[in-house]
């Protein structure tokens, strides 16, 4: 019989949010904090899901749409909208998102791989999906999700 500390040892927390009524979910440790929304500043010549840069307490990080990441339709930005500061690697990046659900602790066997959708549908920055209440929440891995240049825009101005 395995005790309390054992089971919660074995279990991961993450941090799910929305984006167009789907659940995602993302390590819990990998989080510095949740900001309410404040419009970044713009970088010329990014990629559109880019919207730009944020001081963060002297750290200028990029600021990613997720929304246009994944291809959703734009909304107009509410009071639910947040920017979820997150450790991408080495480095901090603003995650623009319509709300924070939840905060779940998900045990790993309920953890499920991701769907193999063949060639067709890029399914490598999906770590797995876990079943909420109500939804499948889909666990994102970052690193996958977020290509160097879109962590790294940064670099060259600040070295000029």
């Amino acid at each position: 019989m395995r005790t309390i500390v054992e089971k919660q040892a074995e279990a991961q927390q993450f941090l799910t949010f929305l984006l167009a009524d789907q659940v995602y979910g993302v390590d819990l440790y990998k989080i510095q904090e949740i900001r309410g929304y404040t419009p970044a500043t713009p970088i010329p010549n990014v990629s559109p899901h880019i919207t730009g840069v944020m001081n963060l307490r002297g750290t200028v990080l990029p600021v990613i749409d997720l929304r246009i990441k994944f291809g959703l339709p734009a909304v107009e930005y509410d009071k639910f909208t947040v920017i979820v500061i997150a450790m991408v690697g080495e480095k901090m990046a603003g995650l623009l998102v319509d709300a924070v659900s939840d905060v779940l602790q998900v045990a790993q066997e309920q953890m499920r791989e991701a769907p193999d959708f063949g060639a067709a549908v890029d399914t490598r920055f999906i770590q797995g999906v876990f079943e909420t209440k109500e939804h499948l929440a889909i666990v994102l891995d970052l690193e996958r999700l977020l290509q160097r240049d879109e962590i790294s825009i940064l670099e060259p101005q600040l070295s000029a």
